[in-house]
């Protein structure tokens, strides 16, 4: 069951997928067709799943989910991740690769592999200010508070 993001409560689990590049006006329409249309039929043992998302900075799809009705199972989670795989190939993007970091210069969004990033930590180019996106948040109430933060507050801060 499709809901409005901002109606989940701060408990509803979250899942962000960061794009290796910015989405264009037209992918992230069509991608916001796709979300819904997913959303809207995403079921664990039959049952409805709660869920909204939204799409920050051209770049991150953000699904929450309300766990307080129904939980996500293996299978409804599988599903999720075949979606966000279908997305991929349509798009030629990277969604699920893990190993890679994007944090802002200014008001952009940069993205970079981790191997880069600890590179560029070194040579000073990134400091404990640098703001991160710290994706592995785990719920609403964490997203909003800790997922775009200095470097210094997240598990960045190791490369520093």
């Amino acid at each position: 069951m499709l809901v409005e993001f901002n109606t989940l409560p701060e408990s509803a689990r979250v899942w962000i997928y960061q794009c290796n590049r910015s989405l264009t006006e037209d992918e992230l329409a069509e991608i916001c067709t796709d979300l819904d249309k997913f959303l809207e039929s995403w079921t664990a043992h039959g049952k409805d799943l709660k869920a909204g998302y939204e799409i920050k900075y051209k770049r991150f799809i953000i699904i929450a989910l309300d766990q307080s009705a129904q939980n996500a199972t293996g299978c409804s989670i599988d599903a999720s991740v075949r979606f966000i795989q279908e997305l991929e190939k349509k798009y030629d993007v990277l969604l699920l690769d893990k190993m890679n970091v994007s944090y802002k210069q200014g008001e952009f969004v940069a993205y970079k592999t981790l191997v880069d990033f600890k590179a560029m930590a070194k040579q000073k180019a990134i400091s404990k200010n640098t703001i991160v996106f710290n994706n592995l948040v785990t719920n609403k109430g964490e997203y909003l508070e800790h997922w775009e933060v200095p470097a210094s507050e997240s598990w960045h801060a190791r490369f520093l």
